[in-house]
Formats: C-alpha cells, sequence, structure tokens
C-alpha cells in the first residue's frame, strides 16, 4: 500500500503531502498519526524553516474516512474520546509548530480538512477548491477542530457554517479569513512560492515566533503585562544574534547571513 503521506524536504523546506487521493485525502488513524509525527519531527529540526501542507489528486482533504467513521461509530465512548484526543493533538502540532506553515488547497476540503486550513500561517486555495463543515448532517458538531475554525473565520460565520454545515465556495472562504489568497489553478505554484520566497528573507526566529506573539496578544490581560511582555520580547531579539545580524545588515545595506545568495 502507498505511504498515507509522503515526506518531502527540499532545502529548508518541508512539503508534507497527503497521499490517499482515491479517498480524497480523508483522515485515519494511520494518516493523524502520520502527519503527527512528521509535524513534530519538523518543529524539532533546525534545518527546516518552513512547512507547506498539501493534498494528492483532487481533493485536500475530504475530512474523515468513511470506513474509519464506521468503525468508531461502534466504538465505545471512551475509545471515541481517544480517538478524538488524537485528531486534537494533530491540529494543536499543526497550529502551534515552532515553524511558518503555508496550505496549497487546490481542492475540496471538508471537516476536518477545514481544520488543517485554519490551523496554517498562510492558505493559499484556488477557485476549485470548496468547503463545508458538514458534520451536523450526521448529528455531529467539529468540536475538535473549533478552536482553530473560530479562530479563522470569527464566531458569527462559525455559529452558521457549523449549524448548517453548507458548502461555501473560495470567494467566500477568501472573504471569511480562511483563505488569504485565492488565484487561478495555474498560478498557484508560483503563489505559494512567492510566500516561500518572502519567509525565507525574514529572520527564521522571528518568523517562526509570529503566531506565538500574535496568540499572546489575542489571550489579553492586563495591559501593563502586555506592554511589559512585548518590551521584553523586542529587547531580547534586538540583542539576540538574528537581531544583531538583521540590524547590521540593514543598516550595511547588505543581506542577512539566513538569505541565501542565490535569493
Amino acid at each position: 500500500m502507498a505511504e498515507p503521506l509522503l515526506i518531502q524536504p527540499a532545502g529548508p523546506v518541508l512539503r508534507l503531502r497527503l497521499n490517499r487521493p482515491h479517498l480524497h485525502n480523508a483522515f485515519d488513524a494511520g494518516l493523524i498519526a502520520a502527519l503527527t509525527a512528521a509535524l513534530e519531527r519538523a518543529g524539532a529540526d533546525p534545518a527546516v524553516r518552513l512547512v507547506v501542507l498539501e493534498g494528492e489528486g483532487a481533493s485536500f482533504s475530504a475530512g474523515a474516512d468513511l470506513n474509519w467513521m464506521r468503525g468508531m461509530a461502534a466504538a465505545s465512548e471512551q475509545e471515541n474520546r481517544e480517538d478524538a484526543l488524537a485528531l486534537a493533538r494533530l491540529m494543536r502540532t499543526l497550529d502551534e509548530l515552532p515553524r511558518p506553515t503555508l496550505a496549497r488547497v487546490h481542492g475540496p476540503a471538508f471537516g476536518g480538512g477545514v481544520g488543517l486550513v485554519a490551523c496554517c500561517d498562510i492558505a493559499i486555495g484556488t477557485p476549485r477548491a470548496r468547503f463545508g463543515l458538514t458534520e451536523s448532517r450526521l448529528g455531529l458538531l467539529p468540536a475538535v477542530i473549533s478552536p482553530y475554525v473560530v479562530a479563522a473565520i470569527g464566531p458569527r460565520q462559525a455559529r452558521r457554517w457549523f449549524a448548517t454545515a453548507e458548502h461555501f465556495d473560495a470567494e467566500a472562504a477568501l472573504h471569511m479569513g480562511l483563505l488569504h489568497a485565492v488565484v487561478p489553478e495555474e498560478e498557484l505554484d508560483a503563489a505559494v512560492q512567492a510566500q516561500l520566497d518572502l519567509l525565507l528573507k525574514a529572520g527564521p526566529v522571528a518568523a517562526a515566533s509570529a503566531k506565538q506573539l500574535v496568540r499572546r496578544v489575542m489571550a489579553g490581560g492586563p495591559a501593563e503585562a502586555l506592554d511589559a511582555d512585548n518590551a521584553a520580547l523586542i529587547a531580547a531579539l534586538r540583542v539576540s544574534p538574528e537581531g544583531q545580524e538583521g540590524l547590521a545588515a540593514f543598516l550595511g545595506k547588505r543581506a542577512p547571513a539566513w538569505i541565501d545568495s542565490k535569493d
């Protein structure tokens, strides 16, 4: 059998390709475990600076595999809880990965596939991309992926789409914030590469830390404490090796050391 996940390193960029095209890259326990493990390795590997998540075949991901769902319908509540926790671990690992992540959404994404898109820092799609949070049609809800989808599209939109299970197109996903850009199919790879090029010109620590800064700001708390935390962060970055190199390169009108001379 083919591997459910293709792991394709290319210098500082790691591509993770869901590889169950005959099932529209639907999840089962094996794919969830493989993707979680690959992300955990990427987060611990200093050679990996960026991660691209993509799908093989016609779809990005159709969500849950029907055969897997059939098995879980016959399982106990405890077994279902453990299964859901495995998916929750995948989503949190992707959302909190200490590397910038980019979803290349060339085709439909449903259910948990929407969760994967929402967890990535950048998401670019084509007009062929369609979306749906279809769990309510089965008497279920997108509970495990809800923190990430709500963060991406907002509570007002989430209340509608969670309840109705309607499909929506790429333009609606762009309007809601699930996608950052929609480009013609033939321009998708160029649009993805343009974002990767920008990320590779940013300081590796700075780019990897951006999501933590956003998360801390959104968490709120006392204004004085937030100001103190942000002042401490910028002070630490300014005196760090990366910050010193970046400032010296800017003042010296040269490229910083982390940019490949070919860029």
